[in-house]
C-alpha cells in the first residue's frame, strides 16, 4: 500500500480552500503552511495568463528527511505516508535542509518541525484528507497507488503527469496533471523581490533580492507572483559551530604532525595546552549545536532515541570519541610517562572524523545543491589543519616556542592556506551541476556576497597570510610579528567563509 496525491491543475482555481482546511484541521499557526498555492504569470500584456501549483509534502518513497532526522521523529508508515512524531523532535531543522521541496517548517507554538501528514488520523478511519474534501473543483485526489483499480492509480497510469524535481531521486508520490512546469521548478521562473501582497523577509531569497540578473531564465517570461515565505533554517550559530570544530579538531592533528617530525616532543604546549584547546573548542562545538536546537531540552534524545543513519547522530558520537581521546592525551601529558602511540593515533583518526563528518551531514541536506560538493570533505580537513596551525602559532608566541618549531608551524599554515584557496576556487568555479549551484556560486563570486568573499575571505583570510608567511621565510627577523598576524588573519578569514558558505547554500529558493 502506497498512498499518494494527484493534483489536477487544469481544475485548480487558486481559491486556497485546501490551505484553509489544512490550517483548521491541524491548528497550523499563522505564518506557516502545510500546503499552499503558488501563483506564476506568463506572457506580456495583453496576452497574459496566471497559473497555479498546489505545493506540499511529496511523501517520497526515498524521503531524505527520514534519513537525516537524528531522533526518528520522521518515519514512513506501512501505508506509505511520511508521518511525524512531534514528541521525538528536537528542532534541529536538518529535515528542512534535506527536503528539496520546502515542505517542512518550524511550528512556532511547539518549536518542533511539522509538515503535511496526509491527514493520517482521517485516513486511518477511511476518510479523505481535509484538503481533498473541501476542494470545490475536485482538483485533489488521494488513494493507494499500488491498487491498480483505484482512481488515483488509473489517473497516473493513463494521463500525462509531472513530478517536482525527479532528478533528486526521492521518488515523490505527489503527481500533477496539467501543471505548468515553470511553477514546479523555481529556477525556471523570474525571481521577484516581493510576494504578491507583501515584501519578502530580508535574506529569505537572497538571490531574488540582490541578483543583478533579473529577468526570466527561459523564454516565455514566467514570473513568480505569489508564494509563502520560507526563512533560512540555519544561521550564524551553525557557521560558528563549523569554525570552532575546525580549531578543536585541527589542533591535535597539527600537534601529532609536529610530534612525528620530532619538532615538539616535550613541554606544556604539546602535553597540556594542545589537548586543552581541543577539548575547549570541541565542547564549544557541542554547545553551539545544542544551543541551535529549537528544543534544547531534548538534546539527550540523540543518545536515547538515535537514528544511526543520520550524520547528526554519527557526528555526535565522533565528537564524543574525539573528546575522550583528547582527555587521554591530556592525562598522559600531565603524568610522568611518555605519550603512547595509540593515543596519538586515536586522536588523529577521530580528529579527521571530527573535521570531516560535516561533509556527510551536509550531503544528506539534499535540498541544498551547493553543499553537495565532492571537494567539501577535503576542504574541511585542510581547513582544520589551517585552523589548528594558526591557533598553535598564537600559542607558540605566548609560550615562547623556539624559532624552528614556529617556522615548521608557519609552513604547515602556509601550505594548508594555499590548498584551502585552491579547493574553494574549485568549488565555486568548476562546472556547476545544477542551476541552484550556479546561482549560489554567482552570489559568492559576483553577487551580493562578493565583497566578503573576495575582499575578506580570499584577500584578508588567504592571500595576505600567504604573503606574510612567505615574507617571514625571507626576513626571519620579522617572523615574530608576521607569524601571529598571519594566524589571526587566517582565523578571521575562516570565520567569514563559514558564514558565507552557510548563507550562500540557503540563498536559492526550493519551491
Amino acid at each position: 500500500m502506497r498512498y499518494g496525491f494527484v493534483i489536477d491543475q487544469n481544475r485548480c482555481i487558486g481559491c486556497h480552500a485546501c490551505t484553509v482546511a489544512c490550517k483548521d484541521e491541524h491548528d497550523v499557526p499563522v505564518g506557516v503552511n502545510r500546503t499552499w498555492v503558488k501563483y506564476i504569470e506568463k506572457g506580456a500584456f495583453p496576452a497574459t495568463s496566471r497559473h497555479f501549483a498546489v505545493l506540499r509534502c511529496n511523501h517520497c518513497d526515498d524521503a531524505p528527511c527520514i534519513e537525516i532526522c537524528p531522533t526518528v521523529a520522521l518515519y514512513r508508515s506501512p501505508n506509505g505516508i511520511v508521518d511525524f512524531d512531534n514528541d521525538r523532535c528536537i528542532g534541529c531543522k536538518s529535515c528542512m535542509q534535506a527536503c528539496p521541496y520546502d515542505a517542512l517548517y518550524i511550528d512556532p507554538d511547539h518549536n518542533t518541525a511539522a509538515k503535511c501528514n496526509f491527514c493520517a488520523h482521517r485516513v486511518e478511519l477511511g476518510l479523505q484528507p481535509a484538503c481533498e474534501v473541501v476542494c470545490p473543483t475536485q482538483a485533489i485526489m488521494s488513494g493507494d497507488l499500488d491498487d491498480p483499480e483505484s482512481p488515483i492509480a488509473r489517473t497516473v497510469a493513463t494521463r500525462k503527469v509531472s513530478l517536482r524535481k525527479p532528478h533528486k531521486g526521492t521518488h515523490p508520490k505527489l503527481f500533477y496533471v496539467g501543471v505548468e512546469e515553470d511553477a514546479l521548478q523555481p529556477t525556471m521562473t523570474e525571481t521577484e523581490d516581493t510576494h504578491f501582497w507583501a515584501d519578502k523577509y530580508p535574506g529569505e531569497d537572497l538571490y531574488a533580492l540582490s541578483s543583478s540578473r533579473h529577468g526570466s531564465p527561459v523564454p516565455g517570461g514566467a514570473r513568480e507572483v505569489y508564494d509563502v515565505p520560507h526563512p533560512r533554517p540555519w544561521g550564524p550559530k551553525i557557521a560558528a559551530y563549523l569554525w570552532t570544530k575546525s580549531i578543536g579538531s585541527g589542533v591535535l592533528l597539527v600537534a601529532a604532525f609536529l610530534m612525528a617530525l620530532g619538532r615538539l616532543q616535550e613541554g606544556a604546549v604539546l602535553n597540556i595546552v594542545s589537548p586543552v584547546i581541543a577539548l575547549v573548542f570541541t565542547v564549544l562545538t557541542t554547545g553551539l549545536l545544542v544551543f541551535d536546537l529549537k528544543r534544547p531540552d531534548r538534546f539527550y534524545y540523540l543518545l536515547t532515541r538515535p537514528n544511526p543513519r543520520s550524520w547528526l547522530v554519527l557526528g555526535g558520537y565522533i565528537l564524543m570519541a574525539y573528546s575522550l581521546a583528547s582527555l587521554l592525551w591530556l592525562g598522559y601529558g600531565i603524568g610522568t610517562g611518555g605519550m603512547p602511540g595509540w593515543v596519538v593515533a586515536a586522536c588523529v583518526v577521530f580528529g579527521i572524523g571530527a573535521a570531516g563528518y560535516t561533509a556527510f551531514l551536509f550531503a544528506q541536506a539534499k535540498g541544498r545543491d551547493l553543499w553537495q560538493s565532492p571537494l567539501f570533505f577535503w576542504h574541511l580537513l585542510v581547513q582544520a589543519v589551517s585552523a589548528g596551525a594558526a591557533t598553535l602559532l598564537l600559542v607558540g608566541l605566548v609560550a615562547g616556542l623556539d624559532a624552528q618549531v614556529m617556522t615548521t608551524m608557519s609552513i604547515v599554515l602556509l601550505v594548508s592556506l594555499a590548498m584551502t584557496g585552491g579547493l574553494v576556487l574549485g568549488e565555486v568555479f568548476l562546472t556547476p551541476v545544477s542551476e541552484d549551484v550556479r546561482r549560489a556560486t554567482e552570489l559568492l563570486t559576483c553577487g551580493a556576497l562578493r565583497e566578503k568573499f573576495w575582499g575578506v575571505f580570499m584577500s584578508v583570510g588567504v592571500l595576505l597570510p600567504v604573503i606574510f608567511l612567505l615574507w617571514a621565510c625571507v626576513q626571519a627577523q620579522a617572523a615574530w610579528f608576521l607569524h601571529p598576524l598571519s594566524a589571526l588573519l587566517a582565523l578571521v578569514g575562516l570565520w567569514v567563509f563559514e558564514n558565507l558558505w552557510v548563507e550562500a547554500g540557503q540563498s536559492v529558493p526550493l519551491s
